[in-house]
């Protein structure tokens, strides 16, 4: 049964301040507006994000049919997208040869992510000039008809208050250092963020939540929280990355389904690093030839690795990420592996 109840949202927008709000466009060439506190503990998003638009993802339509996979960005998420779409799908292979999202799962923060004049100039028919990328979306269509596969990053206190209520949810945390050196490569990418800093100065953005849709553990502790309600499935990615096939039998057991472990082996293999980068309906490179990535800083999917912090972090800054992890984490009992003997 659908649920339709209009909730007001519940939180201001607060701008950041204005010294910090110019420190963006001279890091990240396309961030011009630069970033907005959007809920109780800040999460952010672009400056350029109204009440309205809020408003309307907070009552994103629910329905026991749909499917949710709510996590911060850079932890696993196209990965555990195409993991659950195969469980809930019957290991529909053919099925999943169409892309990721929006075709197959709705992208729902996305708009509210990403700066407007940005989006304008990196997709000219909302600018009223359709062009190469006028028929690209990354959101999807949210109204489409039920059973709905939906994606969202805002943490669970800007998703529908409804939501555990009414849909099945799966959550993936994942070990803050790993996410930050990810998510610097990430935005290093991304034309829509274009970060142009080293490394040492996104640690220092990340750790003073000056990242798009930081805090992070703040969003993780949050959902954590709500880890043993019925209709949340709260896993770790090391946890995939240490043994997959358990978790691929947790989330089907979450979801009512049984396979056997030969169809779990394959796809356990569908999902391994090397093929899932291989994989042109999730691996977004289109996004290069449609000019949203650069074509010579990376790839979407990268390494996949849990540890790989330690090929990029100083002594100094683990020092220092390890002391605010600790003040960040000392009133609950969440806690992070950050590397493994064996993974893969």
């Amino acid at each position: 049964m659908a649920s339709s109840d209009h909730k007001p949202f519940p939180f201001k927008i607060i701008p950041l301040d204005d010294e910090t709000q110019q420190r963006f466009p001279r890091t990240s060439e396309d961030i011009p507006n630069g970033f907005a506190s959007c809920n109780h503990f800040g999460f952010k998003l672009s400056a350029t994000v109204t009440p309205e638009e809020l408003d309307d993802l907070y009552n994103q339509p629910l329905d026991a049919r749909d499917t949710w996979v709510v996590t911060p960005p850079k932890c696993g998420t196209t990965w555990t997208l195409e993991m659950v779409w195969l469980i809930v799908n019957n290991l529909d292979f053919e099925g999943a040869k169409t892309l990721l999202r929006p075709a197959r799962w709705i992208f729902l923060d996305f708009d509210a992510l990403t700066d407007k004049e940005v989006r304008r100039k990196l997709v000219p028919a909302e600018a009223g000039n359709p062009g190469k990328n006028a028929s690209f979306s990354r959101t999807g269509d949210r109204r489409r008809p039920s059973p709905r596969f939906v994606s969202s990053h805002l943490p669970m206190s800007m998703n529908n208050p409804g939501l555990l209520d009414v849909c099945k949810v799966v959550y993936v945390a994942r070990n803050p250092k790993d996410v930050c050196v990810s998510f610097f490569h990430h935005q290093r990418l991304s034309k829509m963020m274009d970060f142009t800093g080293d490394l040492e100065l996104f640690v220092d953005y990340f750790m003073k939540d000056q990242v798009a849709e930081s805090p992070f553990i703040d969003h993780m502790i949050e959902a954590w929280n709500l880890r043993h309600h019925p209709n949340m499935c709260f896993l770790f990615y090391e946890d995939m990355k240490r043994d997959l096939p358990s978790q691929i039998r947790k989330v089907a057991k979450f979801f009512g389904k049984t396979y056997s472990d030969e169809q779990v082996e394959r796809l356990a293999a569908h999902l391994h690093i090397d093929n899932f980068k291989k994989n042109p309906y999730v691996n977004n490179e289109r996004l290069k030839e449609s000019g949203f990535m650069h074509a010579d800083r990376g790839s979407f999917i990268r390494k996949g690795k849990t540890g790989d912090w330690k090929n990029h972090f100083t002594p100094e800054m683990n020092a220092k990420f390890d002391k605010w992890m600790a003040q960040k984490l000392r009133e609950t009992d969440l806690r992070f592996v950050q590397e493994l003997s064996k993974q893969d």
